[in-house]
């Protein structure tokens, strides 16, 4: 995170005293990352946050992944996937997946069990519907269009709200999530040049307190899952204060970066992880240059996969291949990619986008989880030539 915040009740210096009504400790917990290195907060428990009373194996949901081969760009349709009585957690299904990140998507009515990612950050965007995100740190009120960055171990749970499905897109980082470098100052304050800045996260703003015993929490670790029982409720932080915490950030609230000619994917840049990027594509006014060609020119990435996630709107470098709302495009490095036939020549004279994708790119290849086999539409790979294979 970037920007210190205070909730609820802490001593006026760290690592002293902090009674309770009945003059007992609250349990003092740093929650930092790498090491003592970096960004960190401290929290203040009623109990003793190191606390179980027992431990059993979870079993994961499927999470094997099968390589790209042979290497052709895919057509994924999420909205294809079958969800029953799912939750935003237990009912996420493996799309696509490396070392570095697992994208999964989940359409749920359920809450989820608590917890605890210890893999990884993870950043949910939130495509249809709304909930409560319930968080050791205090709640997030959410709904579409919201990133909701949860930090690694971070106790939490997801109430969707009544109405409509909750339909989530989970990118889960084996490494941290951030927003990238180049918007910051050296001491982590947005940029004047930034897209967005510190008005637009939405943090807790009050502790979330529960009663409870023997509480399961479900953990992900490296290796598998493990089901931790804790003796007493697991939100029960009175105060809390630091740099690191779960927030939510609206794609609404991203200010597009446009120009003369068409602007390469790193100004749509919106958070950064180990060996990937997420952008996201919005609503914007297009190249105004009288020459400009708007849609993307043909590009070979050779050092990323790119993922799109298609939301909103009506992306125009695509009309003619298929892919529609809930549709994901899989462009592996190695292989050129860009708008359909006829898409360049249609989009002279556009001035505005009325389009909405969140992108992932990544630095090792991607392969396909089983929700990503399930709804590949098997066909993509020949739009641009119009044909395929003789069978």
């Amino acid at each position: 995170m970037t920007f210190y915040r205070q909730v609820g009740s802490i001593p006026p210096k760290r690592h002293t005293q902090h009674r309770r009504p009945d003059g007992g400790l609250y349990a003092e917990e740093l929650v930092g990352e790498e090491g003592f290195s970096s960004d960190s907060s401290l929290l203040y428990h009623r109990g003793i946050p190191s606390s179980i009373v027992d431990a059993r194996t979870w079993e994961l949901p499927d999470q094997t992944l099968t390589a790209n081969a042979p290497l052709v760009p895919r057509h994924l349709r999420l909205h294809d996937l079958e969800f029953k009585e799912a939750d935003p957690v237990l009912g996420r299904r493996l799309v696509l997946g490396n070392a570095d990140v697992r994208i999964s998507y989940a359409v749920s009515t359920a809450p989820s069990p608590y917890y605890r990612n210890a893999t990884g950050d993870e950043c949910v965007y939130i495509e249809r519907g709304s909930a409560t995100v319930e968080t050791v740190f205090g709640a997030l009120a959410v709904g579409r269009g919201d990133y909701v960055i949860i930090p690694r171990a971070t106790t939490h749970r997801w109430v969707p709200a009544g109405g409509e499905p909750l339909r989530t897109y989970a990118i889960e980082a084996s490494s941290h999530i951030a927003p990238p470098s180049r918007y910051l100052s050296r001491y982590g304050q947005f940029l004047e040049h930034s897209p967005y800045c510190e008005r637009d996260l939405r943090g807790p703003v009050e502790p979330l307190l529960a009663e409870g015993t023997d509480v399961e929490i479900y953990v992900k670790h490296r290796g598998g899952g493990t089901i931790h029982v804790v003796p007493e409720h697991p939100f029960d932080v009175v105060g809390w204060d630091g740099c690191l915490y779960p927030y939510a950030f609206n794609i609404a609230d991203f200010e597009p970066i446009t120009g003369r000619v068409h602007q390469p994917p790193p100004v749509h840049q919106v958070f950064a992880g180990q060996n990937f990027v997420i952008c996201n594509f919005v609503p914007r006014k297009v190249d105004y240059h009288p020459l400009a060609v708007p849609v993307p020119y043909y590009h070979s990435n050779v050092d990323s996969d790119e993922v799109m996630f298609y939301v909103d709107g009506d992306y125009e470098a695509r009309k003619g291949s298929g892919i529609g709302l809930g549709s994901i495009s899989l462009h592996p490095g190695g292989h050129p990619h860009g708008p359909q036939p006829g898409a360049a020549e249609g989009s002279l004279g556009v001035e505005f986008f009325d389009e909405t994708a969140v992108m992932v790119d990544t630095f090792r290849p991607l392969d396909l989880g089983e929700a990503g086999l399930a709804s590949d539409d098997g066909r993509y790979a020949w739009s641009w030539s119009g044909r395929g294979p003789a069978a």
